[in-house]
């Protein structure tokens, strides 16, 4: 009998179609966001089940701020609950939890709460949840290339010493693998600023609903998809 094929070690997801999913049922835009926290909970529980070590979660882009006062309001408050009801349940999970992205633009009150779900999880070793709140991949990219620059001004760095490693250990993700999956609901066939570095050799698969219908039983298929192709990182 063929081995089965190992599970991706890391899988991101654009959790997009809350807004819609909400419309289409004549309902306010927080409960489509208020439905999608519970796809969280599903996603995760089908990574701990598969073995999947790390799962980052688009949850609020740095785009995001420009949405009406009142709905990011509603997704900051979602978020606080979230933390505080999930903190319990990701200590008996074993769950990680890690946040990357401009968190200081975050409200005091959210970040506080974010910081003391980090903390209280920090030992735990099953699964790593990374949030990517106030995220874009473009500042982040930005900023680890400043970081550079600086080294460079200062006499650290040479031109030759510019390596995609290096830049990499200056992302918000640095000591995180990149990942080998990435996932997006609402059929949109877009990146939308995620990751755009780390999901250079990543496995694309779309789904057309929306994310609070999202799944166990779809986050399995996508591992299927996944684990059928044959990945050649440029090569043959």
């Amino acid at each position: 009998m063929p081995e089965e094929p190992p599970p991706p070690v890391h899988i991101a997801v654009i959790m997009d179609g809350n807004g819609r999913w909400a419309k289409e049922r004549g309902l306010p835009r927080r409960e489509g966001h208020r439905a999608g926290a519970e796809s969280v909970r599903r996603c995760v529980e089908a990574c701990k089940e598969l073995g999947v070590r790390y799962l980052t979660l688009y949850a609020f882009s740095s785009e995001n701020w420009n949405r009406p006062p009142a709905e990011i309001t509603a997704l900051m408050t979602l978020l606080e609950r979230f933390l505080e009801q999930k903190a319990e349940e990701m200590m008996r999970q074993n769950v990680r939890l890690q946040a990357i992205g401009h968190l200081e633009r975050l409200p005091d009150k959210t970040r506080r709460k974010l910081e003391a779900a980090i903390e209280r999880t920090a030992a735990n070793d099953s699964l790593t949840l990374v949030l990517a709140l106030s995220y874009g991949s473009r500042e982040e990219i930005t900023e680890a290339a400043r970081s550079l620059v600086r080294e460079a001004a200062a006499g650290r760095l040479g031109p030759d010493e510019v390596t995609p490693e290096r830049l990499a250990g200056y992302l918000y993700t640095a000591g995180i693998p990149d990942p080998d999956l990435l996932i997006r609901t609402s059929g949109e066939m877009r990146l939308s600023n995620f990751l755009l570095w780390q999901i250079s050799y990543a496995e694309l698969v779309i789904f057309k609903k929306f994310w609070p219908d999202f799944g166990e039983s779809d986050l399995f298929e996508a591992v299927g998809e996944y684990s059928r192709r044959h990945r050649r990182f440029g090569g043959l």
